[in-house]
């Protein structure tokens, strides 16, 4: 095997390499051939200088995740190599420049830091983003940086994540020049200029005054922003060498804590759910998209193609609806750029992607077909039975259905094995989820043909099982079941919603109803009544709300009422809507307290959850998981649904729902699953 790190030489200048494929992450393999290609450089009399320098398109994007999952589990201790390492850089008689391109992150800024010299490519990202993952700087990121750049900068940069650019990186004293052209040339042209090696931090005391950065709302309540804040607050009254046993100690924390074992959890996952065993990987070669029907998903779905450069057809059997759409898409694209996320002739060019047709004219040279009409079964089916008199042979036949049967859809045409449901979310065009359904029938290259336009339209691919909601809908309904119950029972509106948002979720069960149209729902249970058991209790509110024409912010009125700008404002009829809806169902309204709340509604979350693995719709927890992440604003840091019931340990998951059984009924017999996992020993 090949060393990760290989030395050449050329005009009395060592140029060290790392080749780690696919971005240069460091490893103990890594740390090791480093420091032997360092020490062979300084003993080497022959050398004036040494250039580090990445293969490839990257310096070194970070630390290998999969060491860190490796030391938690205890299989590997903690690579204390590297400290050395840098140590011996930052150390050596002869001056060393690291040449940075592409990316420089994490632990790859941190052996920059202990360079003497730094040299960028204009594009070179520069930045420690180890919060991203719940950790700190772990090899005297917090400690050099801020001797180099200053607290308040080294702060904001080791607490946030956030990358600066080259040029960034130049204004603010982190690198000393931006190379254009050919990089290594750029670097034996500077480091032949060197004479001597250049303190790589200033002396061992305080600092200038530290200011603490202001983090944003979201970092705020997290552990990780904070202990990184607080190793750089050391950096100013410590010892540099104490400041570096000070660092290890909070990345040690930080290291064992559930938040990075959460968010690990999370980054590992988006590669996982992309490989599904028995689906061939396929890169599928999309020039034309066709999407029918242009309501709200349909124009987003349209936009999503556009976005990632596939020209679209858009159609609608209503004209006027077609052009409402047309006009809403131009409109969208010209307030983006007016906003500066993009340059008028970007969308200008996103624009004429988008085509109108007129009935399905021109469709028959798609290479995949999304159906995005509303949730009715008869007219999906109608519209299906018109794609497979037109469309090509090998076009994927895709249903945009959030919770009907694939399999009755497929049933529609003559070739079910090239029908699939991508359920995108809302709005289609932003969300990253796409919920990819197989049918019976599906076949596995359409499956991994759909995987494959998960990445080209920049989203997550998770692939699914055929039933009812599928998996996230399904879901979702029994934790925004609760949330009506709760609301019943006593709880206000926005107690309900106020009791998720704190434990992390991106907007409350009921907001998010509002948000979509309460209709939907209604809609969709219309359509699933005569399978419901009457015998089993079923919120009332909600349809009463609808009932009542509020159907959410497209009507000023749903759980809340909302101002021309759509401002939330909680309303008293829905109070009494609620006390109507509690006589109905002979419920002694009460007090309910935030963590009733959120008990209900996450613990109902994960039992379904484990309905699902049993049943087979979902393969792996990590698949509910990244679901529930990319597609329902879960908090990251919480891992998803089924982390955060195994971080929170199983037997307390299932005792709590067997709780909740004795006071609220069958609706909570523990699945069988859940029981299992809690009767298996901690750890």
């Amino acid at each position: 095997m090949s060393s990760p790190v290989r030395i050449s030489q050329k005009d009395a200048i060592a140029i060290i390499t790392i080749d780690n494929p696919p971005v240069n992450a460091i490893n103990p393999d890594v740390t090791q051939s480093l420091g032997a290609r360092v020490d062979e450089a300084i003993a080497d009399a022959g050398v004036r200088a040494v250039v580090i320098i990445g293969a490839g398109r990257n310096f070194v994007a970070g630390y290998d995740i999969n060491e860190f999952v490796r030391i938690v589990s205890g299989e590997k201790e903690i690579d204390v190599h590297l400290g050395n390492v840098l140590d011996d850089i930052e150390l050596a008689p002869k001056p060393v420049v690291a040449a940075m391109q592409g990316a420089a992150l994490g632990g790859g800024l941190e052996l920059a830091l202990a360079c003497h010299y730094r040299i960028a490519g204009p594009a070179t990202q520069l930045g420690q983003p180890e919060v991203k993952l719940g950790l700190i700087p772990g090899a005297g990121g917090t400690q050099r940086l801020p001797r180099l750049i200053g607290s308040y900068r080294a702060a904001v940069m080791c607490a946030t994540g956030a990358p600066v650019t080259a040029a960034e990186a130049l204004d603010n004293g982190l690198i000393d020049e931006i190379v254009e052209g050919d990089l290594l040339e750029g670097a034996l042209r500077f480091a032949a200029a060197l004479t001597s090696p250049r303190p790589t931090r200033g002396k061992d005391q305080s600092l200038s005054t530290f200011i603490l950065p202001k983090l944003p709302p979201k970092l705020k309540p997290l552990f990780a922003p904070n202990q990184a804040l607080a190793a750089v607050e050391l950096a100013n009254r410590l010892p540099f060498a104490q400041g570096l046993i000070e660092e290890q100690r909070l990345f040690r924390e930080c290291l064992y804590s559930n938040e990075s074992k959460a968010l690990v959890h999370v980054f590992l996952g988006e590669r996982e759910v992309a490989k599904v065993p028995g689906v061939p990987k396929v890169t599928p070669e999309i020039k034309l998209a066709a999407v029918i029907g242009a309501g709200t998903m349909g124009r987003g779905i349209a936009m999503a193609y556009a976005n990632a450069g596939v020209s679209v057809l858009l159609t609608d059997e209503s004209p006027d609806a077609l052009e409402r759409a047309m006009l809403a898409i131009r409109a969208q694209y010209k307030s983006s750029a007016s906003k500066g996320r993009m340059s008028p002739a970007d969308a200008n060019s996103r624009i004429e992607r988008i085509q109108k047709a007129e009935g399905y004219a021109g469709m028959e040279n798609a290479n995949v077909i999304v159906e995005a009409v509303f949730e009715d079964m008869v007219l999906k089916k109608r519209v299906f039975a018109d794609i497979d008199s037109f469309a090509s042979h090998d076009a994927i036949l895709a249903t945009n259905t959030s919770s009907l049967d694939i399999d009755q859809i497929a049933a529609a045409t003559r070739r079910p094995e090239r029908v699939i449901g991508h359920h995108f979310f809302s709005p289609a065009q932003v969300m990253r989820l796409l919920e990819i359904v197989r049918g019976k029938a599906t076949s596995p290259e359409v499956t991994g043909a759909s995987l494959g336009i998960a990445r080209i339209l920049g989203k997550v691919g998770v692939v699914v099982g055929n039933c009812r909601g599928f998996v996230g809908n399904r879901m979702f309904h029994c934790y925004r079941r609760e949330a009506q119950f709760l609301v019943e029972e006593g709880a206000r509106p926005a107690d309900v919603d106020a009791a998720l948002v704190d434990f992390g979720m991106a907007m409350g069960p009921l907001g998010v109803g509002d948000l979509a149209g309460l209709d939907v729902g209604w809609r969709i249970r219309k359509e699933h009544r005569h399978l419901d058991d009457p015998s089993v209790r079923k919120p009332l509110i909600e349809d009463m709300l609808c009932e009542a024409g509020r159907f959410g912010q497209k009507t000023r009125a749903g759980w809340y009422r909302y101002d021309d700008e759509r401002n939330r404002i909680d309303d008293p009829e829905v109070e009494s809507i609620a006390a109507e809806a509690a006589r109905r169902a002979g419920i002694t309204r009460r007090e309910i307290r935030a963590d009733e709340i959120r008990d209900r509604c996450l613990c109902a979350l994960v039992n379904e959850g484990c309905r699902i693995l049993e049943e087979g719709i979902a393969a792996r927890p990590v698949d509910i998981d990244m679901i529930y992440v990319t597609g329902y604003g879960f908090p990251p840091h919480r891992g998803g649904p089924m982390k955060y019931a195994e971080l929170a340990g199983w037997r307390r998951v299932h005792d709590r729902v067997r709780e909740l059984e004795r006071v609220h009924g069958s609706l909570w017999q523990p699945a069988s699953l859940l029981a299992k996992l809690a009767a298996e020993p901690a750890g």
